[in-house]
């Protein structure tokens, strides 16, 4: 697609439409966000295929002067056609919040506030922004479950489910409203369910006859976009919250998305993909040094970037001063590796010695770690209390979050 330009798909009460988003760009020191309309209308049509018909044929709409609009009546209508990621059922809302809370529900839910949003930023909406404005929940959903835990967590989740119940109708009301449908030219639109068919029919061709990858074709399809670039999306969960960042080695060197000392972290993985959209906002990155870096940029910046945490990726702090703190058979030895991972990552990266200082053997935390990571049946195990430990602990854990750069 159109870097800039991205079909979307919008699951309104008169059925699922497709149209294109323009999201937000900077243009003569302006910004500028659009969808495919003119005036008051939102053109949106049944298919892709419609979608196509138009952009072909089309003289007069919002999106014809966007810096890269010259670049659209040419795409195959196959690439109209909206991915995953960019088809938001809107109808689906009161179903969606019906479901038990976790990071999926929030993720989708949060998209498609996002894209209401937009909505109705660009087509006026007044009544969107007042269903959005009457409960905190909404502008909270980029943080994640951790804006919805605890009994404040659970009050604004509670809010936020019954002004869906009770007024979600009006943020569709209002969309449908402005959804029109122009009419577009018969052979046309014949010619883009032409393309559309072969399209369908190569790919499933291609699916008959696939075979059996090699095993280095397996591993290579098992490694992803972030193997391939040798970059990595952490999460580190800690009492202030969830985190989101990015940390490669190089030459066994720990760098993370950040510089002078301070990571960059986000309070969700979205948050973290548009911030990478940005050129003018990394430059000056210290993975910038990274061989692979510019193909995470290009990737970001055309819209294409999914930023998914592995398990062992996934940092949790919170908890385990307290675990220390009971002695060593209470400890999670997996959950307090990876916490002395990232501790001495990103203290290394900083040129920080103290972490190191404090996890040797011979100092009292260090010890006590090495207790549970590396147990040694001939070692002595270390006695209560362990106050000093936890306190350390907490220090280090303090001086990490001191390096968050929060965005």
């Amino acid at each position: 697609m159109a870097q800039d330009i991205v079909p979307i798909e919008l699951g309104l009460p008169q059925g699922d439409v497709v149209t294109l988003w323009a999201p937000r760009w900077r243009e003569d020191g302006e910004e500028w966000e659009a969808f495919l309309g003119h005036e008051d209308d939102l053109y949106a049509f049944p298919d892709a295929a419609h979608l196509a018909a138009f952009v072909r044929t089309a003289e007069e709409h919002d999106l014809d002067d966007h810096p890269a609009w010259h670049v659209v009546p040419e795409l195959p209508a196959e690439d109209l056609s909206p991915d995953e990621d960019h088809q938001y059922d809107l109808v689906g809302v009161p179903e969606l919040v019906a479901e038990p809370m976790d990071t999926w529900t929030i993720g989708e839910l949060a998209d498609i506030v996002e894209i209401a949003r937009s909505l109705a930023d660009v087509c006026e909406l007044d009544a969107v922004h007042d269903v959005l404005d009457a409960a905190d929940g909404f502008a909270m959903l980029d943080q994640g479950t951790f804006a919805f835990s605890g009994k404040d967590g659970q009050r604004r989740w509670t809010d936020l489910c019954q002004v869906v119940v009770e007024r979600w109708d009006e943020v569709l009301d209002a969309i449908d409203a402005v959804v029109t449908t122009p009419d577009v030219p018969a052979d046309a639109l014949a010619t883009a369910e032409t393309e559309l068919a072969e399209a369908l029919e190569a790919d499933d061709e291609a699916a008959d006859t696939a075979e059996a990858p090699e095993v280095d074709d397996i591993e290579e399809v098992e490694v992803g976009f972030w193997g391939e670039v040798g970059i990595d999306p952490i999460l580190i969960i800690t009492s202030t919250g969830e985190h989101y960042s990015l940390r490669c080695y190089l030459d066994d060197d720990p760098i993370f998305l950040g510089s002078g000392g301070k990571i960059d972290v986000f309070p969700s993985a979205r948050a973290l993909a548009r911030f990478l959209a940005d050129e003018s906002a990394i430059e000056d990155t210290d993975l910038a040094r990274v061989a692979t870096w510019s193909q995470v940029v290009e990737k970001a910046t055309a819209g294409e970037l999914q930023v998914e945490v592995d398990s062992e990726n996934t940092y949790v702090l919170t908890g385990l001063d307290a675990d220390l703190g009971t002695g060593p058979s209470e400890v999670d030895p997996t959950q307090l590796d990876l916490a002395e991972e990232l501790l001495m990552d990103a203290a290394a990266w900083a040129g920080d010695d103290t972490v190191e200082q404090a996890l040797q053997p011979s100092e009292r935390l260090g010890w006590l770690v090495s207790f549970v990571l590396r147990p040694n049946p001939n070692r002595l195990p270390p006695s209560a209390p362990f106050d000093a430990e936890v306190e350390t602990w907490r220090k280090l854990v303090e001086n990490l979050e001191a390096r968050f750069r929060s965005h």
